[in-house]
């Protein structure tokens, strides 16, 4: 049985109480206890509609703090005192005698892993368990796996522009939604794919020897610098300088300053570079520059040209591979145009766009119900986009080495056999006019997992770094054509046969007038 670490448990508790969910859930719930149906068996699925941002792919995340959440489920007396005040004054007293012996002790999910590559209308979480209380949770499991996945798949993207090479920081902080935005974000952006994160820098300067005149250390060393690379110690900013010297005494090992607040070439590189060389005079290792505004990729030639002056002028064989840091509002566009000029950047910082997503500012992740009582249940609407897949499901991820539909999701019946290597099966692609196809798979792959049973946790929780390698692997896999930023090409996601009958049947029943009441 999976444990989990308390502070991790904590955290999810702090920042996702169980009142953290919309009012009209124990509106619905209260509906249902009133029915006297709350107890009765029901299945929800959670998926979305459309890969985002005009791409050919998402990855799934979230998953460990939305077990967390399930395992750590009940509400409080403070919590039952507060929905008494704000729910209708005709409630029925025992609903809240009801809602303080809930938990998830009878609940269970299965799900795709974390850090998975994912596609449109595949189940990410299949929830089982009594109908109220698996209503209850649809807008906290929401909550916690629509950010993530969008910003991870967003991270992903990022990491496909800039190229395997480059180093890419998440500096979303001050731009994210908030803290929890800032601290979610740093997380799954490195799942995502980022290296580094402006939140988790920890700086400690070393110490050791007597006491140096720091600031007369580097006015000489401002001098040489300056007659080294014809420069005039006239145009170089005091102010800029003192800022440096103050930023590289409080972090001897950790410093790296913006260089352009006046000029890069008069001021910026001359006062870090005189800086720089006094730190490695006395044993600490400085990491490099950050420049944010103006030409990133020419600035950046330029600073390496120095770099690599100094440390053959200098003896000092580390400071040609001083960090070069690049940010200025870099969108996923500009990384790629970045990637494709000569430059010496090897960070590169990505904040607004990256933490905001601001070319999609949500996955649209929805949680259905798609049985009652072992009934098989399925939402209608004008709308096909909107209409949801009844039953309990399998997935199945068939591959090949060629062949039109292949590599493709399979989303089958529970009950179903599995699909076997070698072995042909008809199925309908979504989005091909209900067209019947024949495929035979040379691989299979079942993507959904046991994950949480009768209220325990029963797959261990990944760290961040686990799953980002298991995000990393998956990104792998999947065809370059699939993961093109630009026009990519469509992923194929196919029901099986009798899944596509059992719509059918659905659909023509509901037609003829029969009456679904619990499909939502």
């Amino acid at each position: 049985m999976a444990t989990c670490e308390g502070n991790e448990a904590r955290s999810v508790l702090n920042r996702v109480p169980p009142l953290l969910t919309d009012l009209y859930q124990f509106t619905m719930a209260y509906a249902y206890w009133r029915a006297g149906r709350h107890n009765e068996p029901a299945v929800f699925e959670l998926f979305f509609r459309d890969n985002p941002f005009g791409g050919g792919f998402s990855l799934f995340a979230g998953l460990s703090d939305c077990l967390l959440f399930l395992q750590n489920f009940t509400f409080s007396d403070d919590d039952v005192e507060y929905l008494r005040s704000v729910l209708p004054a005709g409630t029925d007293a025992a609903f809240f005698s009801y809602l303080k012996e809930l938990d998830c002790s009878s609940v269970s999910v299965t799900a795709v892993p974390e850090g998975s590559v994912v596609f449109a209308r595949v189940p990410l979480l299949e929830v089982s368990g009594p109908l109220a209380v698996v209503q209850l949770l649809e807008t906290s499991l929401l909550c916690l796996v629509n950010y993530a996945s969008l910003v991870c798949s967003n991270a992903a993207r990022f990491r496909l522009a800039a190229g395997p090479r480059r180093r890419l920081m998440e500096m979303g902080l001050r731009r994210a939604q908030g803290p929890d935005g800032g601290l979610t974000a740093s997380r799954y952006t490195y799942i995502g794919g980022f290296d580094l994160t402006s939140n988790a820098l920890t700086l400690v300067p070393c110490g050791g020897g007597g006491p140096i005149d720091f600031i007369c250390l580097v006015k000489g060393w401002l001098g040489r610098v300056c007659q080294l690379l014809g420069s005039k110690t006239s145009l170089v900013r005091e102010g800029e300088l003192a800022a440096f010297l103050s930023y590289a005494i409080a972090y001897p090992q950790n410093f790296l300053p913006v260089i352009d607040s006046y000029s890069v070439s008069c001021s910026g590189l001359l006062c870090f570079c005189a800086v720089a060389l006094a730190l490695y005079e006395l044993q600490y290792r400085p990491l490099g520059i950050r420049l944010d505004s103006g030409d990133l990729c020419r600035q950046s030639l330029e600073v390496r040209h120095v770099f690599k002056e100094c440390s053959k002028q200098f003896s000092v064989p580390q400071f040609e591979s001083l960090i070069i840091v690049g940010t200025n509002s870099i969108s996923e566009q500009s990384l790629a145009e970045l990637h494709k000029k000569d430059n010496e950047i090897d960070v590169v910082g990505v904040g607004t766009h990256l933490v905001t997503c601001t070319r999609q500012p949500s996955l649209g992740c929805v949680y259905k119900l798609i049985e009652v009582r072992g009934r098989p249940r399925m939402k209608m609407s004008e709308d096909p986009e909107k209409s949801t897949l009844p039953g309990r499901k399998s997935v199945y991820r068939l591959l090949d080495t060629d062949g039109p539909y292949l590599p493709m999701d399979l989303i089958c019946l529970s009950e179903e056999a599995a699909p076997k290597a070698g072995v042909s099966l008809t199925c309908f692609p979504l989005g091909l006019n209900e067209t019947l196809q024949t495929v035979t798979p040379a691989q299979v792959t079942s993507l959904r997992l046991d994950v949480f049973t009768c209220g325990q946790i029963t797959f261990p929780l990944n760290s961040a770094s686990e799953s980002r390698e298991h995000a990393q692997i998956s990104l792998q896999t999947l065809h370059p054509l699939h993961k093109r930023l630009q026009e990519p090409h469509d992923y194929t996601v196919a029901l099986s046969e009798r899944l596509h009958s059992l719509v059918s049947d659905i659909t023509k029943g509901n037609s003829k007038g029969s009456n679904f009441l619990l499909s939502n």
